[in-house]
């Protein structure tokens, strides 16, 4: 390229919004082109200390947790004596192999070790789940097709 090329394309990065403009010839020359960012002065942070704290306003009492709060109380002492069966990754939870398939399992099926539960979507993987003991499913603790965190309890099943 021509120094005066150069110069055009300098002056284009400069006056326009784009901040970095690259050009490569067919014959391997390759020339790029980058703003320098400015420095940003500092703006002063200004903090404000009260000097007595202010009461708090009454607020309506919340709708979900108190609900949700007695439900895994009585999750909790229903299941003293049934295995949990968590989730060993994130990612998403399946209940059947495909949309229009039957699910893997339900609520109240008698299961036998190493039967496959569920599957969990982690990066366009599919993972099985398999049940860790023989027994009947309880409760299913997720929602299908939904994401779910790594330990996340998914499944309640009575070994009995």
């Amino acid at each position: 390229m021509k120094p005066k090329e150069i110069q055009e394309l300098v002056r284009i990065v400069e006056t326009s919004s784009i901040d970095e403009i690259e050009i490569t010839k067919w014959w391997g020359l390759k020339v790029r082109i980058r703003k320098s960012a400015a420095p940003v002065p500092a703006q002063p942070v200004e903090y404000i200390v009260p000097s007595a704290p202010a009461a708090p306003a009454p607020a309506a009492p919340p709708v979900d947790p108190p609900s949700a709060a007695p439900a895994e109380a009585e999750t909790r002492v229903e299941s003293s004596n049934y295995v949990e069966i968590k989730a060993p990754m994130v990612g998403t939870f399946y209940r059947a192999p495909s949309p229009d398939a039957d699910p893997y399992v339900n609520e109240g099926d008698v299961i036998a070790k190493g039967q496959v539960l569920c599957i969990i979507e982690a990066m366009k993987l599919m993972n099985e789940i398999e049940a860790e003991v023989h027994g009947r499913i309880v409760k299913i603790l997720a929602d299908n097709a939904q994401p779910i965190e790594y330990n996340q309890s998914l499944f309640l099943i009575d070994p009995s």
